[in-house]
């Protein structure tokens, strides 16, 4: 699959996703809150995308042809990046949290 396409795919993986499981911090916190328990750690928000693409690498290891873990990499990325803004607008008071 060429980067377009890719990028193109992971873009129309997001925007599914996330009108089925909500805005992008919402779920990502939901998701550190439920590891935080389970790990007995604090997890961050903003931790969760990175920990998904590793287990994303992880996969690519035992097969590095599947395509589907390199556009959930690319998703999970803009996904982070996207809760990192979210986060900023949070520490500024802004009532702003949805999904793009």
């Amino acid at each position: 699959m060429n980067k377009e396409d890719l990028l193109k795919t992971a873009l129309d993986a997001v925007t599914v996703r996330g009108s089925a499981y909500g805005d992008a911090y919402t779920n990502h916190k939901r998701i550190a809150d439920i590891w935080s328990v389970i790990l007995q750690t604090k997890v961050r928000p903003d931790q969760v995308a990175p920990m998904m693409i590793g287990v994303k690498l992880a996969r690519l290891i035992e097969t590095p042809d599947h395509e589907d873990s390199y556009v959930d990499m690319a998703g999970y990325a803009a996904t982070g990046s996207q809760v990192k803004d979210d986060e900023k607008l949070i520490e500024v008071g802004s009532s702003r949290i949805i999904d793009d």
